[in-house]
C-alpha cells in the first residue's frame, strides 16, 4: 500500500534537539559539558539534558541505553493546535503515533506528540516548551549555539527523504550524487541529512559556532585535551560550512560547524553535487577522514522504535523511486 500526503502535516519552523542512547551515559555527558562546551540544564539517574547559548532549553539529550543509538530528534512548530492538526493528519495516513498530543513529560515541557518514521526513528513535534534565556553572545568562548545538524544513516535514501518532505514538509537542498541528501525546514541548508547505508543508524551529529572564528577555538579547546580532529578542518561544498569532526567516549561522531549556506527560497536551485576530494573540501586541507572516523559514523545498526508500533510490517509508507531528474529539480 503507498501512502501520500497531499500536502505536508506541519510546517517545521527548526530542530530543537537530538537524543542519543549510550551504554554509559556519566562519561558521555562529563565530555559534552566539560571539554565539547555544552551545559548540563538538567539531570535524572542516567539521563541528561545539555544546552548551548541559543534559545533552546536543551539541544542534546543523553541517556543510557543497551548500545549507541537514535533516541530521537524533536522539531519545533509554532503552536499546539499546529500539533493537534499534524496528530490527525498522520493518523488519516496510517503513520503510526509513539505519544498522541498532549503535554510532554521531558524536561523541556510543553504540547507535542511523537511520531515513528518509516525506519523506526522517534521523531517528536514540539511547541510551548520551557523558555530559557539565551546566552548569546558568548564572547571568546568556544560553545556551541545550537544543534546544526543530524545525519543518519539510511537503507533507502529515496523513501527516506519522500518521508520528510512529503509529510513533515522539509526541503531537498542538495544532493551528493544519490548517496547523501541535504534537506532544509527553514533558510539554513541542512538541518538533516540522509545518508546511503547498509543499516539505519546515527552517522554524525554537527553543533553550530557562532563564527569561524569560535569554531577553531573549539578546535583548539580539544586540542589542548589532546584530542585531535578525526577529519578537518575543512570547508564542505553540500552546504559551505566548515567542518572538523570528532568522537565522543561513546564513540559517536561529533562535529563542529559554521557559516552553513543560507537558501533563498525564490532563487536556490537544488544541485546533484559530485564525490569528489576538491568538492568534500573546498579549503583542500583536511585530507581524507581517518578509518577511525568513517567506522564510527557506520555505526551500530538500529531498528528503533518500528518494531514496538507496527511489527511485521514492512511497508506502511512506500513510495515510488523518482527518477534522476525528478531527484535533481527536488
Amino acid at each position: 500500500m503507498n501512502y501520500f500526503a497531499s500536502e505536508p502535516v506541519c510546517n517545521l519552523r527548526s530542530l530543537r534537539s537530538v537524543s542519543l542512547k549510550v551504554p554509559d551515559s556519566l562519561p558521555t555527558k562529563d565530555f559534552y559539558q566539560e571539554v565539547w562546551g555544552l551545559s548540563t540544564v538538567e539531570e535524572d539517574t542516567d539521563r541528561f539534558w545539555l544546552r548551548g547559548t541559543g534559545s533552546e532549553h536543551h539541544i542534546l539529550k543523553l541517556e543510557k541505553g543497551e548500545h549507541n543509538a537514535l533516541g530521537g530528534v524533536s522539531f519545533a512548530v509554532a503552536t499546539p493546535q499546529d500539533v493537534d492538526r499534524a496528530a490527525s493528519s498522520l493518523v488519516a495516513l496510517g503513520i503510526p503515533l509513539f505519544r498522541e498530543p498532549g503535554p510532554l513529560d521531558d524536561a523541556a515541557g510543553g504540547y507535542g506528540l511523537q511520531l515513528v518514521d518509516p525506519e523506526g526513528r522517534l521523531v517528536e513535534l514540539s511547541a510551548n516548551v520551557h523558555a530559557v534565556v539565551s546566552q548569546e553572545p558568548a564572547g571568546r568562548r568556544a560553545i556551541p549555539r545550537k544543534i546544526a545538524h543530524v545525519v543518519l544513516n539510511t537503507i533507502d535514501i529515496d523513501r527516506a527523504t519522500a518521508f520528510y518532505t512529503q509529510v513533515l514538509g522539509m526541503r531537498i537542498s542538495d544532493w551528493s550524487e544519490h548517496q547523501m541528501a541535504f534537506l532544509r525546514c527553514n533558510r539554513e541548508h541542512h538541518v538533516i541529512a540522509f545518508n546511503q547505508a547498509p543499516w539505519t543508524s546515527v552517522n554524525h551529529v554537527a553543533y553550530e559556532m557562532q563564527s569561524i572564528d569560535h569554531f577553531m577555538r573549539g578546535i583548539g579547546n580539544l586540542k589542548r585535551h589532546n584530542i585531535a580532529p578525526q577529519w578537518g578542518p575543512g570547508r564542505h561544498g553540500p552546504g559551505d560550512n566548515t567542518f572538523s569532526y570528532f568522537t565522543d567516549p561513546a564513540g559517536l561522531v561529533c562535529e563542529y560547524t559554521s557559516e552553513v549556506a543560507q537558501v533563498d527560497e525564490d532563487s536556490w536551485l537544488c544541485r546533484t553535487w559530485e564525490r569528489t576530494p576538491e568538492l568534500s573540501d573546498q579549503w583542500g586541507i583536511a585530507g581524507p577522514p581517518t578509518a577511525a572516523v568513517r567506522g564510527a559514523m557506520a555505526g551500530i545498526p538500529d531498528s528503533g522504535y518500528r518494531s514496538l508500533v507496527v511489527p511485521g510490517r514492512d511497508d506502511y509508507f512506500t513510495v515510488p523511486v523518482p527518477s534522476a531528474s525528478e531527484k535533481i529539480g527536488a
